[in-house]
Formats: structure tokens, sequence, C-alpha cells
């Protein structure tokens, strides 16, 4: 299939678009390189041996993206373009709101212009809030957030399932992924964001390089075993594998269908943190901060639909994710 792929020079974009290669489908990657960069492309070449086509736009201008699909026969959509950072959606929602929103409305447009039908969605696990007991699992109620980029997931989800009422023939996955860490075994492509890292692992990177004094713990007095948030961390490829297993099951699928992934299994920021010293024999320099507003305490996956509909089950350790990373940030941090 020829497959498009929005945001696909990211960190779980570039990861999916070798896994697509690999299996042999043709990649159009669209992305605006706000939180990448264009070096990804060579990389995945280098894995793949397959050049994926590039287009730096950004996913929220129309014209740019109707130009990609008169020239490209796209049979399928991943949406991973999009902001993704909850500490920042709190201090620039407006942000946040604007992008998110806008690339999704502009790419179903064109997509329908182009009768293209079939759409894997980058969600969160953000949308189940703050009221749902964990394990979180596909039926409970996904209308919730605790900060803007969770709301934009939760309104996106519903923006896709009304055009999915709309027009039958489509096909909507919606993927609520946990929290990938990890990086590629070739140590090429990893968690490379730009400037100050938002998400743990990158930061952990830094750190561990010298490149930046210490990590900051953001609370250790919530409700759980060690006072330290509780996730549901899972290796970016096998991350990158669900998107695969999802695009593969949307051929033959209508209608919306919510799909979680995930290990199932919770791990404290303290816990990681000491995995990685441990893994990597090295130490981190971390000190113990405020909370950040818009943090859960605890939460993690039922991933036994993911296991029933797509045939995928996470499989990378704790360790894993642990060397893979430090592998690839001692490369290129």
């Amino acid at each position: 299939m020829n497959i498009l792929v929005t945001g696909g020079a990211g960190y779980i974009g570039s990861h999916t678009v070798v896994e697509l290669l690999k299996n042999g489908h043709n990649t159009i990657i669209v992305d605006d390189l706000s939180n990448a960069k264009e070096e990804v492309i060579e990389r995945i070449e280098h894995i793949t041996g397959k050049r994926p086509y590039f287009y730096k736009i950004d996913c929220a201008d129309k014209a740019a993206l109707d130009a990609v699909f008169e020239k490209h026969s796209v049979d399928a959509v991943i949406h991973f373009a999009g902001y993704k950072a909850v500490g920042e959606s709190v201090k620039k929602p407006l942000q946040y709101y604007r992008n998110n929103i806008d690339s999704t409305l502009s790419l179903v447009e064109v997509m329908e212009k182009y009768q293209c039908t079939k759409l894997v969605f980058s969600s969160s696990a953000t949308v189940y809030g703050p009221n749902n007991p964990y394990p979180y699992k596909e039926d409970m109620p996904a209308i919730q957030s605790t900060n803007p980029y969770g709301w934009t997931k939760v309104m996106i989800e519903r923006i896709l399932t009304d055009y999915t009422t709309a027009h039958p023939e489509f096909s909507v996955i919606l993927l609520r992924y946990f929290n990938p860490i990890g990086a590629h075994e070739s140590g090429l492509l990893g968690d490379d964001p730009n400037g100050i890292p938002n998400n743990l692992m990158p930061y952990i990177g830094k750190v561990a390089a010298g490149q930046l004094d210490h990590l900051t713990i953001f609370g250790n007095d919530y409700d759980t075993p060690d006072g330290t948030c509780q996730r549901d961390y899972l290796h970016v490829v096998d991350l990158a594998i669900g998107h695969l297993k999802a695009i593969e099951y949307a051929e033959n699928h209508t209608g919306v269908e919510a799909i979680n992934l995930g290990t199932g299994t919770g791990i404290s920021v303290q816990d990681l943190v000491n995995a990685f010293e441990s893994a990597n024999n090295l130490k981190l320099s971390y000190v113990i901060g405020p909370r950040r507003d818009g943090d859960l305490p605890a939460f993690w996956a039922d991933a036994t639909k993911a296991k029933n509909l797509l045939g995928w089950k996470a499989v990378h350790t704790l360790e894993d994710m642990c060397k893979s990373s430090w592998n690839f940030a001692k490369n290129f941090q």
C-alpha cells in the first residue's frame, strides 16, 4: 500500500515508517520539522535500504497536502502530526488547539477529496481522563482530560467519529497509546526533540550525556508505592509494529475502532530512573520538584483488545527500553 505518514520524521513516526518499509509498503512522509530533523530520512534509508518520499510542509496547509495527494495515489494515512507535551499545552493552550485540530481537519478534507478512506490516528491514554479506574479499557468513557493536549485528542476522536458516521465507508483506528520510550536497535533513531525535552526519557538521556545538569522528577508525594507517578512505558518499536498491524487491519474494516497499545504494567518515574542506571551502569543526577500541572498519579493499559483484534503484544522489556535509549542518546544527544 501507499501510506502517507504525517509527522513521519518524528520519534514514533520514524520508527513506524521503518516497520512499514520493512513490510513492503511505500511511504510518503509529511512533516514540518517543528519537532524533528531532516537527517532522520537518511537514517531511515540507511536502516531499510529504501528511501521514503518526504515533503516539508505543515499538515494544516491544505493546499500543500492537496499537492501531495495529487502526486501520489495514497491508500491510507497514519496521522502523527501534532504537538504532544502535556506541560507545554497547559502554558500554550491556543497553540495546541489550533495546531492539532486544524491539521486533522485539513487532512480529512483532503482525504475525502481523493477518496482515501483508511486512517490510523495517533491518540492517547489521556482521553480516559481523571475519573476512570486503571487499567484503562476501551469501553470506558473517553471524553475527559486534565490538560489541553489531552483535550485535543478527545476532540479529534469526536470529530473522526462524527465524520465516520456521515461516511460509513471510512475506517478510523484510534490508537490510544501510553508512554513510548526506547530507540531503534541500530542506534540511528530515537527520541530527539528540538530544544529542551518535554518527555522523560530524552531528558534522562541528555542528563546522562552531560548536556543537562540534572533531571527533575515532578512530585514524590502521589498516592503510589514510591510517591512518584506511575506510567505504562512501552518500547517505541513495539508501538511502531502496533501501527503496522492497525493499518493492515484497516484494509478490511469500516467504522471507528479504539485500541489501547501498552504493556499493561505501571512503572514509576523513580523505578524508570533506577532501571536506566542499572541497565547502563551509570548514575543520574536528579532532584525532586513540585508536581507538574496536568499529571495524573497513575495509569496503565488493558491491552487485551490489541491482542485479540490485531494480534499485537508488547515484547520488549524495561531493560531493553533503557539500553536502547542510551545507545541512541550517547551518539546523537
